[in-house]
């Protein structure tokens, strides 16, 4: 046995309350070196006069194998203490029969007298103590839906900007183009998204800005009139929320845009305005339109990416920090929105992040903060910044397997256990899973046109941890290369259509198993037939999902499936898919 690939690390994701009562622990060996791991553990004071000694009374436990990963498998289990403190010690056994004591300080040989070397445990202190990552419970049984608002629907074409073109779907948008959608056109269709079975509306930006996008803010304040007005987005919330659909829109603090008030004050003031320390500016005058890459030496300002349009925020600023932390919480007590989806939310400020949950949460204490983050994003999930990420890490393994087969399926279920490992598992049911977006091409796409395919990874998707989110327009079997050719003008032909349906009946299968899905456990393997298993249990409920990503039919029997896709005659046949219950 490998002891140097033996891992734990208290109070992490390793190391967790899931409840005031209840403490996860886990533990990380070389892939295939272990034959069992079971903790010693119980309340560090717990000792009895034993022949005149005073012994460590433990219990031990043995824990179950949550998976394994590429390089790694995983052991965990859950722990009770009554007096809310612990301490703990792993026994490992290894595929070759050695035994040894893992602990605080390190391997030890398994024998009683190191059992009883108290120094060697792991502890976790009162449990109130401990700060518990608690998240949303609501965002466990929500489906998403992410809306692009200029690309929807137009509802209303009195606020039309100038050189709107006709709405067509099969149109490859440009860059600058307007095609007139609004906050009218999603009030239109609120029942339509209701019939589909949403109950959770994510907004690309709805506030001021110069561009379609809205991503480049002129005023966090104001809804942006090609799209309404407050009255009318007071409206839309008020309708969502009778429907039972949350609310979440994207703030965009990274950054400002060029036409921002704040920033064309220190275009005209230079180094005498008084917003000049609001940015991050090494050379005075900025210049406004100018694409830095191309000057010698290094930008005048930070920006995102290299667009000078939207000069970076300095989130350090205490005065920035006050006016971001009031848009924050205006919206929410204004409003009652659910969520706030935080654009490129890496490059801001951890200690800025720290006060924007509180402040959020002040308000609304069940609120969701959903951060933009596509890497391992641990520093930002410890309870105190984000409840969620947006799990590109995580999807992107489903997407190279599913749709592209860049993986083969051991690889992609391997990486994708290492995925959920990073997080405590109430950061993994709320982390946003979805296989497209407004930033990248359409899964019909990368699926080269392949509904079944597109569908088989969408239905995966729908049975893994975490809340699942559908950009709009996959239901209408919509395709899209990169940005701007995804955010093409909904197809509306599509309602009601067989895509359609089948998308439906895959959200009807989450929010019929809703409890089971958003908090039961998840194993994933590739059986020897080829076929991979999903297997999500919660008490004495057991869902089963079996997809066919091989190029051959394979006999299978399923009684009583809760949803099948190419599935006949007692056979999975290519891009099949067959879920049942127990």
């Amino acid at each position: 046995m490998e002891l140097a690939a033996l891992r734990h690390r208290p109070e992490s994701e390793d190391a967790f309350l899931y409840d005031p009562t209840h403490m996860r622990v886990r533990l990380h060996a070389k892939a295939g070196d272990v034959a069992g791991v079971s903790v010693l553990f119980n309340d560090p004071n717990w000792f009895e006069d034993r022949d005149g000694k005073m012994t460590f009374i433990y219990h031990e436990k043995t824990l179950a194998k949550l998976g394994t990963g590429q390089l790694q498998e995983y052991w965990g289990t859950t722990l009770t203490a009554p007096y809310r403190r612990l301490q703990y010690l792993f026994v490992v056994t290894g595929t070759d029969g050695t035994t040894t004591l893992f602990g605080d300080r390190g391997t030890r040989a398994d024998s009683e007298a190191e059992r009883q070397e108290l120094g060697n445990y792991f502890r976790m202190p009162y449990f109130h103590q401990i700060d518990r990552v608690k998240t949303p419970d609501w965002v466990k049984e929500t489906v998403w839906y992410q809306i692009f608002p200029e690309r929807f629907a137009n509802g209303d074409k009195t606020n039309d900007p100038d050189g709107t073109k006709p709405w067509q779907p099969s149109d490859h948008p440009g860059r600058d183009d307007y095609y007139g959608g609004d906050l009218q056109g999603i009030l239109d269709h609120l029942d339509d998204l209701q019939e589909l079975g949403i109950n959770g509306l994510y907004f690309c930006p709805l506030f001021k800005a110069s561009s379609n996008h809205k991503y480049d803010t002129i005023d966090y304040l104001e809804i942006d009139p090609d799209f309404g007005d407050k009255a009318l987005f007071a409206k839309l919330v008020n309708e969502a929320h009778k429907r039972g659909m949350k609310v979440m829109l994207d703030a965009v603090f990274n950054h400002m845009g060029y036409a921002s008030p704040q920033w064309l004050d220190v275009v005209e003031n230079g180094e005498q305005s008084r917003f000049k320390d609001w940015f991050h500016i090494y050379e005075f005058p900025v210049t406004p339109y100018r694409n830095p890459v191309l000057k010698e030496g290094a930008p005048q300002f930070d920006t995102f990416a290299f667009g000078d349009n939207m000069p970076k925020l300095n989130t350090a600023n205490p005065e920035v920090q006050d006016y971001l932390l009031t848009v924050a919480t205006y919206w929410i007590k204004q409003f009652d929105i659910d969520a706030w989806r935080l654009d490129v939310a890496n490059e801001v400020d951890h200690h800025f992040w720290a006060k924007f949950n509180a402040a959020c949460k002040a308000v609304k204490p069940d609120f969701y903060i959903l951060g933009e983050i596509w890497h391992s994003s641990q520093n930002w999930l410890n309870g105190t910044e984000f409840d969620g990420v947006m799990n590109y890490a995580f999807t992107q393994q489903i997407e190279d397997h599913f749709l592209t087969g860049k993986q083969d399926a051991k690889t992609a279920m391997a990486l994708l256990v290492d995925q959920l490992m990073l997080y405590r598992d109430q950061t993994d049911q709320v982390m946003l899973n979805m296989l497209d977006s407004h930033d990248t091409p359409r899964i019909r796409t990368i699926a080269g046109g392949d509904e079944d395919k597109a569908l088989q990874a969408l239905a995966f998707t729908f049975l893994q941890t975490g809340a699942p989110c559908i950009y709009y327009g996959t239901e209408m079997g919509m395709e899209g290369a990169n940005d701007p050719d995804d955010r093409k003008p909904m197809d509306w032909s599509q309602l009601g259509q067989p895509i359609w349906q089948r998308v439906q009946q895959l959200i009807a299968l989450r929010h019929r198993f809703a409890k089971l899905l958003g908090t039961g456990t998840t194993q994933l393997e590739v059986r020897e037939d080829g076929l991979i298993q999903v297997t999500r249990k919660l008490a004495d409920q057991t869902l089963i999902g079996l997809f066919n990503t091989t190029d051959q039919p394979v006999a299978i029997e399923v009684k009583a499936p809760a949803y099948t896709q190419q599935f006949g005659d007692g056979a999975l046949l290519p891009l099949g898919v067959a879920v049942s219950i127990s």
